[in-house]
């Protein structure tokens, strides 16, 4: 479980496959001190299970499913990758419960500076957009975020500029793809209606 607050944006030394699949490799000075082979990490919001540690390195094993649903096998070698360790029990929780289980990947529309803050559009795909509500809580790349507005194709939220400056949104642009988890809220209660139907 994680919370959606970024605690280091690492950069991805390598992306290749291994004897054991597809392998992720981040340097990540911050994080690797305090991380230990086992532990999980949110990589751009999907939980990972570190396989390795060697100096500021972290690798990690992908499996197939993790390679097709996320934007991991887009990245590109010194890419910048958003970094959260699990919420420990007596941990606090800042933002809102993220799983690292990212539901699909999309597209952003448009990303523009207003006043101070920063607007980012991201496309909705329909098979989603039951799940987003205006001032819902959602995670793109791992940060914890509020929805503002609703469309029929995309939805809207606003970056305040720490956020920006402190996550791999600093050098995002219309085109990226970004790694959506939609409020595990809205799908129990999702499943809850099901039943009952």
């Amino acid at each position: 479980m994680f919370t959606g607050l970024i605690e280091e944006v690492g950069k991805l030394v390598a992306v290749r496959a291994s004897d054991r699949g597809t392998e992720l490799q981040i340097a990540a000075p911050r994080i690797a001190k305090k991380t230990r082979r086992g532990d999980s990490i949110a990589a751009n919001g999907c939980c990972l299970t570190v396989a390795s540690r060697r100096g500021d390195r972290l690798t990690f094993d992908l499996l197939d499913e993790t390679v097709s649903r996320t934007n991991l096998k887009g990245l590109r070698r010194k890419d910048p990758v958003n970094l959260e360790c699990a919420l420990p029990a007596k941990g606090r929780l800042g933002g809102h419960f993220v799983q690292g289980h990212i539901d699909c990947v999309s597209p952003i529309v448009a990303f523009d500076k207003k006043n101070e803050d920063f607007r980012l559009e991201v496309e909705l795909p329909s098979e989603f957009a039951h799940y987003v509500a205006r001032k819902g809580s959602i995670a793109l790349n791992g940060i914890s975020l509020t929805v503002s507005d609703v469309f029929p194709k995309s939805f809207v939220v606003w970056i305040i500029p720490y956020t920006k400056r402190h996550s791999n949104l600093n050098r995002a642009q219309a085109g990226n793809l970004v790694n959506i988890e939609f409020d595990i809220l809205a799908k129990y209660v999702e499943r809850k209606l099901a039943i009952r139907g």
